[in-house]
């Protein structure tokens, strides 16, 4: 009896962690996966034959576009890094593109002296804007995707309708190359800078110059609104990322020395700033502030320009040697409940 009893007792003992063996696999499967550590380099896209010298993500952050020196266009998937398409029609390195607020179309500029609009999704060429007598370094698309804005070399930035490339608004007021556009995020006003070392704001519809703001000391390479639209990113050869007040000039912060600076991105939810540069560098710092939260440093070589996609989640940089790298951001949305907690959790990283 007693042999019987340990014998049931061990075979009960088996039974019940089998039992609990069973119970505890859906609770494992359950975990959620932890997203990448900030800077990760989630791919690296590799079908460029020259320098990139833009990137752009499409505003429902499926999709990638990438310009070139090799006088191409890409667009691409930034999870996988297939390439969906390539347009051809410049005849001259591309300087600048941007996708229109519905997603449905880009615009490239180029050093060709042109401006060409393509439907994103096939490829489609729809348009050649040729207003301008010289490079065009920049395209922006206004927030309601009526119009584009396109600045050049020979000192202009012209509006013009963005389906028919009927001129609408020439701004003279810079001295010098125009380096960079950018419309406000309510549309009423754009910012440009270039050259002659001034950022300008200027009203969209009379050209009428609101504002001019003299911080920098060298060329004015990229600019960047605030998600709000209060406040103006700016960076330039002068080696400053400087942040500042768009309705009076005045700085919040200026960050001295990054090397030569030549492009900038604002996070969705306005937090940081991510600064691209010669030191084949991206830093990311708190935009009101300019605390430096993180640097990544996986290129290989100067980096041109940076991108923040729509949903703060990733970053895309392209480089001196044609390379365009995606990256996990550092991620900050204010409607998280332990916001707190994740913000410093990341200063610290």
């Amino acid at each position: 009896m007693p042999t019987l009893s340990k014998s049931l007792i061990l075979l009960l003992s088996c039974c019940l962690a089998i039992l609990l063996s069973s119970c505890s696999v859906p609770a494992t499967h359950s975990v959620s996966r932890r997203p990448p550590s900030v800077g990760t380099t989630l791919l690296t896209y590799t079908g460029h034959r020259k320098a990139v010298s833009a990137v752009a993500w499409s505003p429902d952050g499926k999709y990638l576009a990438s310009a070139s020196y090799d006088k191409t266009v890409q667009v691409w998937d930034p999870t996988t890094g297939h390439r969906l398409s390539t347009y051809r029609g410049h005849t001259d390195w591309v300087s600048a593109l941007a996708w229109s607020p519905d997603g449905k179309y880009l615009a490239s500029a180029s050093f060709d002296k042109t401006v060409q609009v393509w439907e994103a999704a096939t490829g489609k060429h729809l348009l050649t804007y040729r207003g301008h007598s010289d490079t065009v370094t920049a395209v922006a698309w206004s927030p309601n995707g009526s119009r584009l804005a396109s600045a050049s070399y020979d000192q202009t930035v012209q509006v013009w309708k963005s389906l028919t490339g009927q001129p609408v608004l020439t701004y003279h007021g810079h001295s010098n190359w125009v380096e960079a556009v950018s419309w406000s995020p309510d549309g009423k006003e754009l910012a440009s800078g270039g050259l002659d070392t001034t950022v300008q704001i200027w009203n969209a519809t009379t050209g009428k110059t609101v504002l001019t703001y003299l911080g920098h000391s060298g060329i004015v390479t990229a600019l960047a609104w605030s998600p709000d639209g209060k406040h103006l990113a700016s960076v330039g050869f002068d080696m400053t990322v400087e942040v500042w007040d768009a309705a009076t000039g005045k700085p919040f912060w200026i960050y001295c020395c990054h090397w030569w600076v030549n492009g900038i991105a604002w996070s969705p939810y306005g937090r940081y700033v991510a600064s691209a540069n010669t030191s084949r560098t991206i830093q990311i710092r708190e935009s009101l502030t300019g605390t430096l939260v993180w640097t990544y440093g996986n290129h290989g070589s100067e980096v041109l320009t940076v991108a923040w996609s729509p949903d703060g989640t990733r970053i895309a940089s392209g480089d001196d040697d044609g390379i365009v790298r995606v990256w996990q951001a550092p991620v900050a949305c204010p409607c998280a409940p332990d916001d707190k907690g994740q913000r410093e959790s990341e200063v610290d990283l």
